[in-house]
């Protein structure tokens, strides 16, 4: 879990990078540009096919992990006392979870299938979709239009989107730091350092990824 979680924690970052170029404003260009490298690059894709294989695992270690703490307490407790310290959100990461899960799974559908096997999920035209722009004489897919036509209408797609996000951070609330504490970093000095740079973090990736529906939504980016 711990090893998995590192590894997309980084892959997140690269991700909201890539999609934050929509607030380049320029019709997508610079987003295009750089989603059709991602898309066609050799050793990116290669890197997908392991992001694949390390998002895969990290759902299936959670779900035995979950398990295996079911097994060993099959009985709750009859009381339960907190120190205060243990957060929410580090006792529902089971719950967290599923919920991302079903937020990808939406996400999928919407963007990385049609992106990489073509076809639309939703009701714009194909030919709107992948010829609305060429890059070295090649037409690709338009990943910025289709943005724009799965968050522009639909006021219950741009929801179940943002509530993703917000699971995703309490996700990462806890996932961050805990990455860390599985590989023996925990020390007095150190832990609170980890703690607030995965606040930061957390925050910050889940905000910006959250801005982007809201932002085509309301129009600001076109």
């Amino acid at each position: 879990m711990g090893a998995t979680g590192l590894f997309l924690i980084t892959f997140l970052i690269v991700h909201a990078g890539i999609n934050s170029m929509i607030f380049f404003n320029d019709g997508g260009e610079t987003f295009n540009h750089w989603g059709h490298f991602m898309g066609s690059n050799f050793i990116i894709r290669t890197m997908e096919i392991g992001l694949m294989l390390f998002l895969l695992l990290h759902i299936v270690e959670g779900l035995l992990l979950w398990r295996q703490n079911k097994i060993a307490r099959p009985v709750k407790y009859a009381v339960t006392r907190t120190d205060g310290k243990t957060k929410w959100y580090s006792k529902s990461m089971g719950l967290l979870g599923t919920l991302i899960l079903i937020f990808l799974i939406m996400h999928f559908y919407h963007f990385w299938i049609p992106s990489r096997f073509g076809g639309m999920a939703n009701i714009q035209p194909l030919a709107e979709i992948t010829l609305g722009q060429e890059y070295n004489n090649q037409p690709v897919h338009n990943l910025y239009k289709e943005m724009q036509n799965v968050f522009s209408g639909n006021l219950i797609v741009i929801i179940f989107y943002v509530l993703g996000c917000i699971s995703l951070c309490w996700h990462l609330m806890h996932g961050f730091q805990s990455a860390f504490q599985t590989f023996g970093v925990n020390h007095k000095r150190y832990t609170p350092i980890i703690k607030a740079v995965g606040v930061l973090y957390s925050v910050g990736i889940s905000l910006l990824f959250a801005s982007m529906p809201v932002a085509f939504y309301f129009g600001w980016v076109n």
